[in-house]
Parts: structure tokens; sequence; C-alpha cells
């Protein structure tokens, strides 16, 4: 059988042809690969580069290779926090003509850690517990979705930094189904495994020594179910007002809105005796603050990230009433003061931080963090800092400590 590659981007073959398919992947010879930190995986995996990008090369059997092939594909297609399919490989054989396994490639998620790199420090519980938030809301997302994930652990999850928090993607979709709609078997059986998987992650750290001596890893994968079943509880849950009271509705929809979901659909009922009313979400999807951030700016970012910088932009835009340099009139449409919000304000800012000293972090990030800085010197000084100044501490005072957390990806 010939080499085939089938691929999502009519530029990736030729990038891709460039590698070493005649080699099995633990052959391949160093100056194709790129050196970042890896997870488990019960495949052979290793990072390469093709071009200007970075991916992640997988090697398994051809039938599972083509499945999770399209389901990143389809899990892409309906928004869903993953890593992106570029390409499967079939038809690889070895220099004798002897067969070799088929390979599925992906692109390397900057800024991801795989949770094994993350605890080469000993995390403390407080971040323990954001890991776990951020693996619920992964989790609840593919559900609302109809993906039972059938291998939800800490193992199959990247984490990228969210503003404090953390973000997680599925990697590996290899045990994954898409239905229409998951029953509560479905879910329950999703949620039983990602206990027992991540306990025995935790087990395993916490017999390498690498575990903090206050976490339980039997309460650690408890507590995925607990905080799964309130999220949950909180997006899909039948609401009974009293007639007339429209406003209760308006405000389930806003605190949902907070949790960072949309009610993209829903079903309002009358009572026949005309006393309530029934509102239910009947679809929900993720991603609020990220939607409209995107659509006033035009920046992309994490739900978190997004949160913080349009909390940044309203204040701006607060003091811009009085004050509309470059022409611009005040009461000046929202879009366009976001606009000369990310022009006059947050790339100067994030272009003043040196490339070299940004580690891992993208821009949404390190503007965050400059937000964070800038918080704690004004509350030491007791009034305002300019972002100048700020950056100038941050870089000389923050990022020098922070080097071995912030180590640059491959990107």
């Amino acid at each position: 059988m010939a080499l085939q590659i089938s691929a999502t981007n009519p530029e990736h073959p030729a990038l891709l042809l460039e590698l070493p398919w005649h080699l099995p992947l633990q052959e391949w010879p160093e100056r194709y690969l790129v050196p970042l930190p890896r997870g488990i995986s019960r495949h052979v995996v290793r990072y390469a580069r093709a071009g200007d990008e970075v991916i992640a090369v997988k090697e398994l059997a051809r039938r599972p290779a083509l499945r999770e092939y399209e389901l990143l594909r389809d899990l892409d297609r309906i928004g869903i926090p993953a890593v992106d399919p570029l390409a499967v490989v079939t038809g690889r054989a070895g220099d004798g003509g002897e067969p070799l396994e088929s390979v599925l490639v992906t692109r390397h998620l900057g800024g991801s850690m795989p949770y094994r790199s993350m605890f080469e420090t000993t995390l403390r519980p407080a971040t323990m517990h954001r890991l776990m938030d951020a693996l619920a809301v992964l989790l609840v997302r593919l559900h609302l979705a109809g993906f039972a994930w059938g291998d939800c652990s800490l193992s199959n999850t990247l984490f990228r930094r969210d503003a404090g928090a953390y973000a997680a993607y599925l990697v590996d979709a290899e045990t994954g189904e898409l239905h229409p709609e998951l029953s509560p078997g479905q879910r329950t059986y999703d949620l039983d495994l990602a206990r027992v998987n991540i306990s025995g992650e935790l087990l395993d750290l916490e017999a390498s020594g690498a575990l903090h001596p206050s976490v339980d890893p039997i309460e650690f994968g408890t507590e995925i179910c607990a905080r799964y079943e309130g999220l949950w509880r909180e997006l899909t849950r039948t609401s009974v007002y009293p007639a007339g009271k429209y406003h209760y509705i308006e405000r389930r929809i806003r605190r949902l809105n907070d949790l960072g979901f949309d009610v993209a659909e829903m079903q309002i009922e009358h009572a026949s005796n005309g006393d309530t009313v029934t509102f239910v979400p009947k679809v929900v999807d993720a991603g609020h603050h990220q939607r409209q951030l995107l659509r006033l700016t035009g920046l992309d970012a994490e739900e978190n990230q997004a949160r913080r910088l349009l909390n940044d932009l309203e204040s701006w835009m607060a003091t811009q009433d009085d004050h509309a340099p470059d022409g611009a009139l005040p009461g000046a449409r929202p879009e366009v003061l976001a606009h000369r919000w990310v022009r006059e304000v947050f790339r100067p800012t994030v272009r003043a931080v040196p490339p070299g000293l940004r580690g891992a972090m993208d821009q949404a990030e390190i503007y965050h963090e400059l937000l964070e800085h800038r918080w704690y010197l004004s509350e030491r000084a007791q009034h305002d800092i300019g972002l100048d100044t700020v950056v100038e501490d941050y870089i000389r005072n923050i990022l020098p400590k922070a080097r071995e957390t912030l180590r640059p990806t491959a990107e």
C-alpha cells in the first residue's frame, strides 16, 4: 500500500512529506524532533517540526488513527477545546518494505503543559483545585455536545494558563463517541472513569514523592464528580418562577453568562392556571466572554482571560467620554472604542515585555499578569500606578523569578 496523507489543509502534505515516515517513530533522528515535555501515552508520541509549525505525531493502528482524526475534526467543528487535527498518515513501510503503523498528526498546543510536567515542582492544593475545575468544565462541555470521552484522565488532557486559572484541552479522543445526546448512564460512566483514573494518577505521583502531602488522591478523584455535578445542574436545571417575574429569567441567564456560558436556545412554558412560568435552557454554549471579546476587539483568548480583558476594557472606556483623542467623539460606538483600546493600551503594553522573557505566556496572559501586578503595586502605594511603571517593575522584579516556570515553548 502506498504512503497516503489525508490532511485538513492543502499546504500540510508537502510539509509532512519531508519527515522520515519510513522509520518507526521511536527511531526518528533528533534533527526532526522538538524537545517538549510529553505526557504518558499508551502509544509512541513525538513532537516534530513541519515548516514553521510544531506538530505532535502519534503512532497507532490505521483504523483507530482514522477514527480519532475524524472525531477530532468533529470536536473542532462544534468548538470543543481539543488539539487540532492536521493529518493522518497511512500506508507507511520501512526500508525493507515491512509495514509500519499509521500516525495521527495534531498541532502542538502552544503554552500547554501535560500534568506530569506541572508536578516537577510540587503543586499547592489550591492549584490542584483549579486543575479539577478546568477538567470538570471540559467534561461538562463534552457531555453537552453529546461526546462520551470514555477515558477522561489527567494524562489525556493538556492545561493552559487562563488568568489565574487553567483551561483544559482534550488530547486523546481514541475512545470517544459522538452522539446527538448523552443519557444519564453514559454521563455517569464517563464520570466514574474520570474519578478512578484521576485517583490512580495522583496515587502514582504520591508514590514518587511529587504530590503535596496535604493532597489526598482519593478525595481529589472524588472532587471532580462534585464539581461536575454542580456545574451540570446549574447549566441544565429547570426553573419555575411566578408569572410576570420575567426578570428572574434574565437573572438566571446572567448567572450562566457569569459562569462563561451563553443560552443559545431556551424553552419557556406558562402553567395552565397562569400562575407560574417554567424556564429550561435547551442549548448552552461555552465561551460567552471569549465571543464578546472577539466581537469587540478581534482578540482571541481563553475564557477567564477574556473576562479579565473585558473588565479592563470597560474601565478604560468609562474614562473616554470626556476625553476622546484621535478625533473620536464622546459616545462613540463600543466597537470603535474597543479597537482604540487594543491599539493604544493593550498592544503597546504587551509589546513592552521583551519576547525572550515571556516564556510560555500568550499575549492575553501577559496582560492579565500585568493587571495583577498593577493592582498589587497600587494597593501598596495607596494610589493608582500607571501601566508604564507597572511594566518596568514587572520586568525587573517579577519575570526574573518566574523564568523557571515560564519556560518558552518551541513555538
